[in-house]
């Protein structure tokens, strides 16, 4: 079933959403905690969310940006605010599309159904995933996620670059410069510990697919995957 997930404090329009939703065949989620809604976002991978501008803690151009850095999945955002800049500052920021309140439920349903045929249905490109295999490791760059032998953990986009760039080069060292190269645009404002955190990072995450000493320093040099998993299918 379609999930829509539903970033909205009024409670009134929660329910209201949720109605036509369900009426219409959707699964939905609410969000009650409002600093954890990538939490939820995470948990439940929702196929697309209707996100308000106005909301606790931080604004939905924020979440909005989060969501990004993980997911290209269709974000409308339903809001009071007409201004012009609110509509650019939504789009800008990773949003698909802008509805102002009051909206029609109908209206909704159809841009939500719209949004779903690009994204996947009749109209989604039919372009083949890439993925990146090394001994049965597989990174799957475009949805951010590493697995092996049927387990799998999230990435974000820093993290899937280092891999992607150290599994096209398995056992060779890859040095500091071009793993920097790769991952920031402008080096110049990078802190030169950036690296050995997300390097740490990577570490932690191969360690939940139970794959520990792969990921080697070279004091100097720079780094090397080896691939001392084994490849379980």
């Amino acid at each position: 079933m379609t999930t829509i997930m539903i970033v909205e404090d009024d409670p009134k329009i929660c329910r209201l959403l949720q109605t036509h939703m369900e009426k219409y065949g959707y699964d939905t989620i609410l969000i009650e905690d409002f600093e954890r809604v990538m939490d939820r976002f995470r948990e439940n991978r929702p196929d697309l969310v209707l996100l308000d501008v106005n909301l606790p803690k931080y604004d939905g151009f924020y979440w909005c940006r989060q969501i990004r850095v993980v997911s290209t999945c269709p974000i409308l955002f339903i809001s009071a605010r007409e201004g012009k800049m609110d509509q650019v500052m939504a789009l800008e920021n990773g949003a698909d599309d802008y509805m102002t309140k009051p909206f029609y439920s109908e209206v909704v349903i159809a841009k939500i159904r719209s949004h779903l045929r690009r994204a996947y249905g009749s109209y989604a490109p039919r372009v083949k995933e890439r993925t990146i295999e090394l001994s049965g490791l597989i990174l799957y760059p475009e949805r951010l996620e590493l697995t092996l032998n049927g387990k799998g953990v999230e990435l974000v986009k820093k993290e899937s670059l280092l891999l992607e760039t150290l599994m096209e080069r398995p056992m060779l060292v890859v040095s500091r410069e071009r793993l920097l190269e790769k991952l920031w645009d402008d080096r110049q404002f990078v802190d030169d510990n950036t690296l050995n955190v997300y390097v740490t990072r990577v570490r932690k995450k191969l360690k939940e697919l139970e794959i520990e000493g792969a990921l080697e320093t070279v004091r100097g040099a720079g780094y090397r995957l080896k691939p001392t998993w084994r490849d379980e299918r």
